[in-house]
């Protein structure tokens, strides 16, 4: 699996790749929340498409393969643009012969006037059985090994899956995603408005065919890992205040998790966009013991956002710390990260899918004896914390003082509002584990796109 920022591209469990770490089960039920009047656009040109109008104010789709034929990739693509809904199959050279059959069922407000089928294209009526809230059996994907669990998958039963305004679902592992703030030289202030063709990529020098692109209106869930070692409790105040700015601050779609460390990682909240609940569990924070396990936490986070990140969402985290991990030469009497160094940290970071903004808060002192910390580790720390930002195409804000951080978290909000997302097909799709580096243009006088260099073709 290419393991840049896949950005809501996620296999179907009907066409599943055993590689893929998130799956959907093919009893699942494909269910997309629309708006009223949404404009349903489907094509398909390997089989029929058959429509339901049904009183639920939601769309669901499932497929059906004929035979019992391997794709190298599922075909299928769900984009979720808020008042357009884009079904379509498409299929690689490489891939078999089959029928693919699509089944939807959609609001009766929806326009479906747009659906292309090379097959049959039928629309029919919900029957009274068939009303608003009265239990229906979920579609079925049907696909490669459909009845079995792939393999080093837990044979457990998962939620019902939901794609909301600005949510894609990408059933192709080869598109990768890079997420791209552009910034303004003169004024150092995010460009909005700016469209796919203001935007060229390139990989390993080769320009490549953007096939995605999103504004930066859709939706990301966020976490806000806030290091706590060492702190009063008139600090961790301050810090309390802070994250609550950052979360009323935050976009109302975003959701928020909260951890917290020192020597342990703490889960303070986990993904909600529920705001009341939010302040209540950010009120909870303490002071904490133990030694400052700075890049042990960082892993953490991440795999957390794997873990309970809605799929088709970005994800992004923001990290506030010193940067001084006790493994830092010149801090004495702290054993540090013990899970972690600081270079696997950085290599975890640059594949992970989403963005690391870190916020370098200043507590350096004037060292008086050889016990302190010593300034050389001040300066590494701070430059770790940089580096990490670097590595995760996120943006690296010094905070000189404490009652500075509500602020920068404000920026940190501001500048995620203005990220862009491009999705290519890599003319190399050699899995050889290798960097590519890749590097975007921008045609707009001073503008400056930020984002990760490349990711590890894996």
């Amino acid at each position: 699996m290419i393991r840049c920022r896949m950005r809501g591209f996620i296999l179907l469990a009907a066409l599943l790749l055993p590689s893929i770490a998130v799956a959907i089960n093919s009893q699942d039920e494909i269910r997309i929340d629309v708006p009223a009047n949404v404009k349903v656009k489907v094509r398909n040109d390997f089989g029929n498409v058959a429509v339901e109008v049904w009183a639920n104010n939601y769309v669901t789709v499932s497929a059906e393969v004929e035979g019992t034929v391997k794709f190298t990739r599922s075909p299928i693509i769900i984009d979720n643009r808020g008042a357009v809904l884009t079904i379509s199959v498409i299929r690689r050279p490489i891939d078999p012969v089959a029928a693919i059959h699509l089944k939807l069922k959609v609001p009766a407000s929806a326009d479906i006037s747009d659906v292309v089928a090379r097959g049959e294209k039928t629309v029919a009526r919900a029957t009274a059985d068939t009303q608003a809230d009265a239990p229906a059996k979920p579609p079925e994907l049907i696909g490669v090994n459909n009845a079995k669990t792939p393999a080093g998958t837990p044979a457990t039963p998962t939620e019902n899956t939901e794609i909301s305004e600005g949510d894609v679902i990408r059933v192709d592992s080869q598109l990768v995603t890079m997420n791209i703030s552009v910034i303004d030289r003169g004024t150092n202030r995010g460009l909005m408005g700016l469209g796919q063709a203001d935007f060229r990529l390139f990989e390993d020098g080769q320009e490549q065919r953007i096939v995605q692109f999103d504004s930066s209106a859709a939706p990301f869930d966020m976490v806000l890992l806030i290091d706590l070692s060492g702190s009063t409790r008139e600090v961790v105040k301050l810090i309390r205040a802070a994250a609550l700015r950052f979360v009323d601050a935050a976009r109302p779609n975003d959701r928020i998790a909260v951890i917290t460390f020192a020597g342990e990682a703490k889960i303070v909240s986990e993904l909600t966009a529920d705001r009341e609940l939010l302040h209540q569990r950010i009120e909870t924070i303490d002071t904490a013991r133990g030694d400052t396990k700075l890049y042990d936490a960082a892993n953490f986070a991440m795999n957390e956002v794997t873990k309970q990140a809605k799929n088709s969402r970005r994800t992004a985290i923001v990290l506030m710390s010193d940067g001084l991990d006790g493994t830092i030469p010149g801090i004495s009497g702290q054993q540090g990260s013990v899970k972690y160094s600081y270079p696997e940290t950085v290599r975890n970071v640059q594949e992970f899918d989403g963005v690391l903004y870190t916020l370098w808060l200043n507590t350096e002192y004037e060292a008086m004896s050889p016990l302190d910390t010593q300034p050389e580790a001040f300066d590494m720390g701070h430059d770790r914390m940089k580096e990490m930002a670097d590595a995760g195409g996120g943006i690296f804000y010094e905070v000189e003082r404490l009652t500075d951080l509500a602020g920068a978290y404000e920026q940190v909000v501001a500048d995620l509002g203005t990220v862009y997302s491009l999705a290519y097909r890599p003319a190399n799709n050699t899995r050889d584990g290798h960097w590519r580096a890749i590097r975007i243009t921008v045609n707009r006088p001073n503008a400056v796109p930020r984002g990760k260099r490349g990711y590890y073709a894996n």
